[in-house]
């Protein structure tokens, strides 16, 4: 028996344990951010309080934040989309260069476009560099003290990158309910795929 036609006009984006990786590491991203927050600014650092709590919870957060990666790695189809990320061709240059000059109308992009592939490349490395700032910070006598003071400057600055680049990625998901409604239920529109990412659902690009 055929599938119902509002099955039909709807195509399988990611599966629940892509979804789930991508669910925990936002939400440990953010308590990461947030405890951040009230460490650095004196105003939240005030109302919230406990600072020996708040730095339990930063750091902890921050160590498990690579977790659902390693866990999602299990997943073939979070394999898949590893790779996928990992390959840049013509067609994502011509979407970064249509995306710089501003340019309209439609650009070329597989299941992942050039601006997302840029955005996972960084955060993975960011998310690494965080982690060993941090770890330095962490266990004081892992390095001595002029290591440490640079670990801190990279970890601080680095932080106000993350929260902007987060805050620019969560700005666009809040732009396209499409896209949050694949994240959040696994399928997205065919019309949306065929325009947003138009060499996607007949390619492995």
């Amino acid at each position: 028996m055929p599938p119902p036609p509002e099955r039909r006009s709807r195509v399988r984006r990611f599966s629940t344990g892509q979804r789930r990786v991508h669910r925990t590491t936002a939400w440990l991203a953010l308590v990461c951010v947030a405890s951040a927050a009230c460490l650095y600014l004196p105003p939240l650092a005030e109302l919230v309080g406990r600072r020996r709590l708040v730095v339990l919870v930063h750091e902890w957060s921050g160590l498990l934040t690579p977790l659902p990666f390693l866990l999602g790695l299990a997943s073939r189809a979070f394999r898949a989309d590893l790779r996928r990320l990992n390959r840049f061709g013509p067609h994502d240059r011509q979407w970064l260069r249509s995306a710089l000059r501003r340019e309209r109308g439609p650009r070329p992009a597989g299941k992942f476009n050039a601006g997302q592939k840029v955005y996972a490349g960084w955060l993975a490395g960011a998310v690494l560099v965080m982690l060993g700032t941090g770890l330095l910070m962490w266990f004081t006598d892992l390095a001595p003290l002029v290591w440490r003071t640079g670990a801190t400057f990279v970890h601080d600055w680095l932080a106000l990158a993350v929260a902007v680049v987060l805050a620019g990625h969560i700005g666009k998901a809040l732009a396209d309910p499409e896209a949050r409604r694949g994240m959040r239920t696994g399928s997205v529109e065919r019309e949306w795929a065929a325009r947003e990412h138009p060499l996607w659902e007949h390619s492995d690009r």
